[in-house]
């Protein structure tokens, strides 16, 4: 049999067509074969679908695709827990130029703990390059 994709809705009156020819006294195998699926994909859709309408199959689709992009933010979010928690034991060498470069690479972080802002009486340092120009040509 040629391999195929169905929609929930093609499904669903597929299923509708055979729940007739069932009551009409055909066998499984030949109301499988009628519909050109396997024994096995009629079994597994009449357990999946079996009973909906194609409204609530609508809905089923609907509900699988926010269940994955959920499912996304959830591993990024244990990412960052892991990566945060590293970070925090000092396993990871990180080298940022301060407070301010920590807000831009982990601005989530910086919302949650509430982190105050620089102490403007003090201005920043700047990166590890420049810094190192500058000593060389204040010896100069």
């Amino acid at each position: 049999m040629k391999r195929r994709r169905h929609t929930p809705e093609q499904i669903i009156r597929k299923l509708r067509e055979a729940e007739r020819m069932l009551a009409e006294g055909s066998e499984v195998p030949e109301v499988a074969k009628a519909l050109e699926v396997s024994e096995q994909t009629f079994h597994r859709w009449r357990n999946q679908y079996g009973g909906m309408k194609a409204d609530d199959a609508k809905r089923l689709r609907e509900l699988e695709r926010e269940n994955a992009s959920l499912k996304r933010i959830v591993a990024d979010k244990e990412l960052e827990n892991v990566a945060l928690k590293e970070i925090a034991k000092g396993r990871m060498k990180v080298k940022f130029a301060g407070a301010a470069a920590r807000r831009l690479a982990f601005p989530p972080l910086a919302r949650s703990v509430g982190a105050p802002p620089r102490d403007s009486g003090t201005p920043p340092r700047p990166p590890g390059p420049e810094r190192d120009r500058s000593r060389v040509a204040a010896r100069g």
